[in-house]
């Protein structure tokens, strides 16, 4: 993955959002399964006329089957002459091919320095559940998980504060060969909106695999009394994956914003995350 676009090439930003529900993830997978990555790659391919030329696509946070995405950001290398020609009408055209549960909402040249994934300072997740007696809203039942026990927010957010710093998030981690499990969470809330669905909302400066909803397993078990507030921290604390966290369903789970540092700091930034962490997501 190269840090810099290569000579006759122009790195592209790319702002978008999409409903996970019908895709298999975002990254492209063999066999043929809808993804997030090939609808917009295949978009792309066809809008600029490029044959049979994909342009492949580097995502800030590689989201999983049914996760859902408001603030996704990717970067994608075009040739210079490509871009020239199809700048201007690139993201109407864009909105006219891709299907409607993904959307296409800014592409601008990115500044120097810039990758997606690595120069990424943050990134933010919000959970959202809902306990009413009755069940969810239908409207919402693709975006909001049902737990049927009532919860207490006020214990779930001590318990999330617990897990805010830098730790070795193994506890609640699938382990990947060769990747650290290291993570600094910056903030973590949980709170009961208006409407009463229960918001759980965590940043941080990147998310092993299954980690957000893991740490969510575990703190609904805090909130509907089976665990004390104690509870997720001794988790954490242990290192090793406890078999009574168990790892929510994907649809609650949605990536609301990355955050990138001044163009300035572009560079430095990336350096330090591949220093630091690696292939990591």
């Amino acid at each position: 993955m190269s840090e810099v676009a290569a000579p006759g090439f122009v790195r592209v930003r790319l702002d978008l959002s999409y409903d996970g529900s019908e895709f298999h993830g975002w990254a492209k997978q063999a066999g043929g399964q809808r993804t997030v990555q090939g609808e917009i790659e295949d978009a792309l391919r066809t809008v600029t006329r490029s044959g049979e030329t994909t342009y492949e696509l580097t995502v800030a946070g590689r989201t999983d089957a049914g996760v859902h995405a408001r603030g996704q950001v990717a970067h994608v290398d075009l040739p210079e002459e490509l871009w020239a020609v199809h700048q201007e009408k690139l993201l109407k055209r864009l909105a006219g091919r891709l299907p409607k549960d993904v959307r296409v909402w800014a592409l601008t040249e990115a500044p120097d320095g810039f990758n997606a994934r690595f120069a990424a300072l943050w990134r933010r997740y919000i959970y959202r559940v809902g306990d009413r007696p009755g069940g969810v809203d239908p409207l919402l039942r693709s975006h909001v998980l049902w737990h049927d026990w009532e919860l207490d927010v006020e214990v779930m957010d001590a318990a999330a504060k617990s897990l805010v710093g830098e730790h070795d998030f193994a506890a609640y981690a699938k382990k990947r060969e060769g990747a650290s499990t290291v993570r600094e969470i910056f903030d973590f809330e949980v709170r009961r909106t208006a409407d009463g669905v229960v918001e759980i909302e965590v940043r941080a400066d990147a998310f092993c695999h299954n980690q957000v909803r893991s740490m969510v397993g575990a703190l609904l078990f805090v909130g509907d009394g089976h665990r004390g507030v104690e509870w997720p921290r001794k988790v954490l604390d242990a290192r090793v994956r406890d078999s009574a966290v168990h790892v929510v369903r994907p649809y609650g789970l949605t990536l609301e914003e990355v955050a990138y540092p001044a163009a300035d700091q572009l560079a430095e930034r990336q350096r330090q995350a591949r220093r630091v962490r690696g292939q990591v997501h």
